[in-house]
């Protein structure tokens, strides 16, 4: 592990050398291109310089002159030629000019390219050392040459006859190589101080680059940030729970299959949590980071969620959300219900049979046989439920005779009369009793708590089923005081409820949000057929479910028995 250490270390150190050496070889390149460039924009200028010189010097009249005057008149080289020439006029401006512009030299010679004015005077009356054939020709240019006064730059032109084209000679005018060098190291000096300042610049920015990196990254050397992505795609993809995380920007950066599959969203990062198609109860808990598990209902699913913000090293990383799948646990929930409330009403049966046995083997031990018999014939025409729950014979299936018997005694307990409408009529036989006595039960238990009223009020609830076909419609009233106006768009809203906090997990507002969603998830519908209405016998709030393919069909239960 520390090997590892510090081979990560150099790793980091080696980013930061990377960015001095690319910041380091950029500015040379720059500097060697602008060097480059400079140079050649000098020596371009100093030629320009030398040829306007020599331009000027060319078209004097005196030189002109001059120059046709020994080209017409040719002298045979000598001391005397020399000393001619050195007190010559052309010798004389030729020093002049070059004097008063700060060139190297200015030369001027005849059509044979013999010098007759020179800088040097041992040199006056001999061929010029370069070539002046182009100048000659009557051409002009500009030439970096090395003659016997060293290296220039040097431009040169014709000495046309005066009142003619004719070429007479050549005038050369040269500026010293060291003068362009001069002028080149000085603005390379200045350049090579800005490039200082960038290239310190630039070093102060990969520093800075480097920690602002360090913090982006959490101080996570590279083999961590790597087995960190491996860790990532093995352990978040292979759960069995949902993850959603979300940065602190509130947009998505993580969503694994689960989370897709529970939550019914897509897995595209970098979307605002809002617009990614929550619903209302799980976006309220990831938005508040809330770690107190919560029940939703999404889709078909009933999952429970929860949200932890994440923070390292003090700094935000955001809010992640954990979805688990309730739907076959709340399933086994509701039946596990149904088989207590069964055996609630079978308690109740078996203690109420008992005290009728022991009353009948005391008639007959007594020997009071004839009030025996009557008593039994009393059983037989009765029987417990219906004495139980009044009109509860006009349902044939026996679970939910079980069901409605168990809750009448549940509802007497709060001091609630459970009845049953003069409409009800179910011949048939149930095909789905768990997702009827869910959304029976919720509906009873939500008419229980809100039947009531002033002290002394009769606290009632009515339910009626009617089978039609193979549908069940079922109505529960109550006489409490109905759903105020301000709540009835928000009554079957997931999370929403009138009750006080139950201190469970899931919190209220699940039931009837859960019993409208198994009453379309079969082809229904659940709804608030009244919220109140002072003129019924119940003025209380009405709910109407239609659950249509729960109930077998009583014209086929009917043909078949015929049939057998």
């Amino acid at each position: 592990m520390a090997t590892r250490g510090r081979i990560d270390l150099r790793l980091a150190t080696q980013v930061l050398v990377l960015q001095l050496v690319v910041v380091a070889l950029t500015s040379i390149v720059a500097f060697g291109m602008f060097a480059a460039f400079t140079r050649s924009r000098i020596a371009d200028e100093y030629g320009i310089r030398a040829l306007d010189v020599a331009r000027v010097v060319a078209l004097a009249p005196e030189v002109r002159a001059a120059v046709a005057g020994y080209d017409a008149n040719p002298r045979p080289t000598g001391p005397e030629f020399k000393a001619e020439l050195d007190s010559g006029p052309l010798q004389t401006i030729a020093t002049e000019v070059a004097q008063s512009t700060d060139v190297l030299f200015v030369v001027i010679t005849d059509s044979r390219g013999l010098r007759l004015a020179h800088p040097n005077a041992d040199n006056l009356g001999t061929p010029v050392s370069t070539d002046p054939s182009r100048a000659l020709a009557g051409k002009e240019e500009v030439q970096d040459e090395t003659g016997t006064l060293g290296p220039a730059v040097t431009g040169k032109v014709p000495v046309r006859e005066p009142n003619s084209d004719r070429v007479v000679g050549e005038l050369s005018v040269g500026i010293s190589t060291r003068d362009v060098r001069r002028q080149l190291d000085s603005n390379l000096r200045i350049s090579a101080l800005l490039g200082g300042v960038a290239l310190l610049v630039g070093v102060i920015g990969s520093v800075l680059l480097q920690r602002r990196w360090r913090g982006l990254t959490l101080g996570l050397r590279p083999t961590e940030m790597a087995e960190m992505v491996r860790g990532q795609a093995a352990v978040l993809h292979g759960v069995g729970e949902g993850v959603l995380a979300a940065d602190a920007q509130w947009r998505t950066t993580f969503v694994n299959d689960e989370a897709r599959r529970l939550l019914q969203v897509d897995d595209r990062s970098g979307r605002p949590v809002a617009e990614i198609g929550l619903t209302p109860r799980v976006l309220d808990v990831f938005t508040a980071a809330d770690s107190t598990p919560t029940l939703a209902t999404v889709g078909d699913h009933i999952v429970i969620v929860s949200a932890r913000r994440v923070v390292r090293d003090g700094h935000d990383l955001g809010t992640v959300l954990v979805v688990r799948d309730r739907t076959d646990v709340e399933s086994l929930t509701r039946q596990l219900d149904a088989v207590q409330l069964m055996s609630t009403a079978l308690r109740a049966q078996r203690h109420e049979f008992a005290n009728r046995l022991h009353l009948l083997n005391g008639l007959l031990h007594a020997g009071h046989v004839e009030e025996a018999g009557q008593y039994v014939a009393d059983l037989l025409g009765s029987g417990p439920l219906g004495s139980a729950v009044p009109g509860i014979d006009t349902i044939s299936d026996p679970f939910i005779q079980a069901f409605l018997a168990a809750k009448a005694a549940s509802a007497r307990e709060a001091g609630v009369t459970l009845t049953i409408g003069e409409n009800t009529w179910v011949p048939g036989r149930l095909t789905l009793p768990v997702d009827v006595t869910t959304v029976l039960g919720n509906l009873l238990d939500n008419a229980i708590d809100a039947a009531g009223g002033a002290p002394g009020d009769v606290k009632e609830v009515e339910v009626e089923l009617l089978q039609e076909d193979s549908t069940l419609h079922i109505v529960v009233a109550d006489s409490g005081v109905g759903v105020g106006a301000d709540f009835v768009d928000q009554l079957f809203t997931e999370g929403t409820s009138t009750k006080r906090a139950s201190g469970i997990p899931g919190g209220r507002g699940i039931g009837l949000a859960l019993s409208r969603q198994l009453a379309r998830g079969i082809g229904g519908d659940l709804r608030l057929s009244s919220p109140g209405d002072p003129d019924r016998r119940l003025c209380g709030a009405e709910f109407i479910a239609r659950l249509p393919g729960v109930m077998q069909d009583s014209n086929l239960r009917e043909e078949t028995r015929w049939e057998t």
